[in-house]
């Protein structure tokens, strides 16, 4: 479990198949200080378990399904990843409960300066529109975020000058594909709701 407030910008060293999958390096020194192999990270909002670590570097294995449904994907040598190490069981939780598991990656439609502050809007599947609410939570890359505005075809957060330059969005542009995780109570509300609908 994650709560979407970002602890450190990691930057990909490499990203190769091996006979075992796919293999995902990255650098990230703060993050070094306290991580042991076997620990959850959300890398983008993906949560991810450390295969290895030699000093300020990891390795994870991607799975196939994880390449699929996620930008991890397009990530290259220096590419900026949002990390977050999983939530302490006496952790304070600032944002939203974040699983980890992102439902798909979307296209950023516009990323625009707005006084002090950032206007983000992203492409939204039709197959999960019905999870997203005005003034409801998403994570965006990993990130905690409220809506603010939603579409048939989009939905809009603002980005406060803290979080652009705090995380990967502060060289996020047009076209990019973001990681999306939906709400988890507008998950089990859903399967919840669909078991008690009368089938004709």
């Amino acid at each position: 479990m994650f709560t979407g407030l970002i602890e450190e910008i990691g930057s990909v060293i490499r990203i190769h198949a091996t006979d075992r999958g796919t293999q995902l390096q990255i650098v990230a020194p703060r993050a070094a200080e306290k991580i042991r192999i076997g620990d959850s990270i959300a890398v983008n909002g993906c949560c991810l378990t450390v295969a290895a670590y030699r000093g300020e570097q990891f390795t994870f294995d991607l799975l196939g399904e994880t390449l699929d449904r996620t930008n991890l994907k397009t990530l290259r040598p220096g590419s900026r990843v949002n990390l977050e190490r999983a939530l302490a069981a006496d952790g304070r939780l600032g944002g939203h409960f974040v699983q980890g598991h992102v439902d798909c990656a979307a296209r950023i439609i516009a990323l625009e300066e707005s006084g002090a502050d950032h206007r983000l809007e992203v492409e939204l599947p039709a197959k999960f529109a019905h999870y997203v609410a005005y003034k409801g939570s998403i994570a965006v890359n990993g990130i905690s975020l409220t809506v603010a505005e939603v579409s048939k075809e989009s939905f809009t957060v603002w980005i406060i000058p803290h979080t652009k330059s705090q995380t990967n969005l502060d060289t996020a542009r047009a076209d990019d594909l973001v990681n999306l995780e939906f709400d988890l109570i507008a998950k089990y509300l859903d399967r919840m709701l669909d078991r008690h609908v009368v089938r004709s």
